[in-house]
């Protein structure tokens, strides 16, 4: 029997190491997929549409967001971004864990209609470390990676909201407990009733 998945929110400041996270765990885990967003930005050389985003025009988008389709939305540099409501149930009904990689404010949106979603944020093990993560990234300059770091405290104050919270200190270690969450989940009552409903029912005759 196909049990429904769980829609996971991972949050991060900026250089906490979030996306090398979520991608070495959906390398190990099949069952884990990550949210594919909308967005009515143009498609940049090598982006494919369904894999790097759903690229959507604005008007389909706008129609989308008044018929409330979006979990959380937001505009960035005159572009719109937006998950999928509708896109979200079928991935999760088709037994896939989903993850949102999203700020805490699109959070706060998420769990007003999902609230039964879970919640990872991503903490670095110090400011220090923070920085120097940013500065090997080689991509802002220093007055860019300030305000990053500043941004980095506000965003990081809102960890309380979260259901777990994962170091990022040593990498593996941080994928380790990050891997343990969601095997704990999948291993929950209701959902191993649901997967294995032939073999209990056999067990107890």
């Amino acid at each position: 029997m196909t049990t429904t998945g769980t829609l996971y929110i991972v949050s991060a400041p900026s250089g906490a190491g979030k996306t090398s996270l979520v991608k070495a765990l959906i390398d190990s885990m099949a069952q884990v997929r990550v949210s594919v967003s909308h967005t009515t930005r143009a498609m940049r050389p090598g982006e494919i549409d369904g894999v790097n985003y759903h690229f959507t025009p604005r008007e389909t988008f706008v129609s989308m967001l008044e018929q409330g389709d979006f979990l959380e939305h937001a505009e960035v540099f005159g572009n719109l971004y937006g998950t999928s409501h509708s896109w979200v149930k079928q991935t999760l009904a088709k037994g896939y864990d989903l993850i949102l990689e999203i700020d805490w404010q699109g959070a706060q949106q998420v769990r007003k209609l999902v609230p039964d979603a879970k919640s990872v944020f991503i903490l670095p093990p110090t400011h220090r470390d923070l920085r120097q993560r940013l500065h090997n990234r080689g991509q802002d300059a220093e007055d860019v990676i300030e305000l990053r770091m500043q941004q980095a405290i506000t965003e990081m104050s809102h960890y309380v909201e979260y259901d777990y919270i994962v170091i990022n200190d040593d990498f593996k270690t941080a994928l380790d407990d990050l891997s343990a969450i969601f095997r704990s989940n999948q291993l929950r009552l209701d959902t191993q009733q649901k997967r294995h409903t032939q073999l209990l029912c056999d067990l107890l005759r």
